[in-house]
């Protein structure tokens, strides 16, 4: 489970957490065994303190200027090998679960996609190792940071244990 916690002010101006638990767009998939997604939170362009706005987005690619922040759980790699998977209902599950997202996902290459966004991410747990477009590679550990200029690529799982990473999704404008 990932813990969020959530700040905000009172009635009376004092600052409080004004949630503290799981996010409430959370998913554990279920075509997909170990793999889960965990909306954190979104800001509007330019960001403001708001109320949640987690239950109400739209599409998980920010528009200029806006922001998402999710966790992601990836399966490792062996998931996707086994005679019970079935990447049909796993593709209309990751339709569903993150719109806008999941339709940049190349079939022909699967895990590959670009997205119009500058990621900044952090390795929590496992091992994932970041596949770009070029053939080039890094693996990545616990602790790790990445920043993800709009380039194609994919992330892959290649262990034998569920591997989480935390990213920032910022809506990027025309490159310069």
């Amino acid at each position: 489970m990932v813990r969020r916690v959530v700040t905000g002010v009172d009635p009376s101006g004092k600052p409080v957490i004004v949630s503290d638990g799981e996010p409430p767009v959370t998913r554990q998939y279920t075509h997909t065994p170990g793999f889960a997604r965990s909306l954190v939170w979104t800001t509007t362009a330019p960001p403001a303190p708001s109320a949640d706005p987690t239950e109400s987005v739209k599409s998980y690619v920010p528009a200029p200027g806006e922001t998402i922040a999710l966790t992601v759980t990836f399966a490792p790699a062996s998931v996707y090998a086994e005679p019970g998977f079935d990447p049909a209902a796993a593709g209309a599950e990751q339709l569903e679960a993150t719109p806008g997202l999941a339709e940049l996902f190349e079939l022909d290459n699967p895990g590959m996609h670009t997205t119009p966004t500058v990621d900044y991410g952090v390795v929590l747990s496992g091992e994932l190792v970041l596949d770009l477009d070029g053939g080039e590679t890094a693996v990545l550990k616990p602790g790790d940071l990445i920043v993800q200029n709009g380039t194609r690529h994919a992330w892959r799982n290649l262990g034998t244990e569920p591997a989480t990473a935390f990213f920032v999704l910022i809506g990027a404008g025309g490159g310069s």
